[in-house]
């Protein structure tokens, strides 16, 4: 793990560019929890920069979806809500969104299985 650590900086010795993950959960209106993750599922196939984007549910809040993401950048994110799938499926959802998670976070993802 240090060999490929090193390996990825640069020559000048600068650190490599750090991912970026952000954990945060959305409230659907009432009975819209499964129209609301359909449309945060479409356009994902074509994100750049994208390591993983998981949509979870919970049986102890029936309208909450939990969203995971991993960039590969903090920029690769910010640009994915520029892309016009993305932008159609926000003003898609936006209607049946009922509210958001007290907290949001925003993480450097470090390592382990799948990124």
């Amino acid at each position: 793990m240090i060999v490929g650590a090193i390996a990825a900086c640069t020559a000048e010795g600068a650190p490599m560019s750090e991912k970026y993950g952000l954990f945060g959960k959305l409230v659907a209106a009432p009975g819209k929890r499964d129209e609301l993750l359909g449309y945060l599922s479409e356009g994902t196939e074509a994100m750049p920069g994208c390591l993983l984007y998981v949509l979870s549910t919970s049986e102890a809040e029936p309208d909450a979806i939990f969203i995971y993401e991993v960039w590969e950048t903090r920029q690769h994110h910010a640009d994915s809500l520029k892309l016009p799938a993305v932008q159609a499926s926000i003003a898609k959802a936006r209607p049946i969104i009922a509210g958001f998670g007290p907290e949001r976070f925003e993480m450097t993802p470090v390592g382990g299985v799948g990124i």
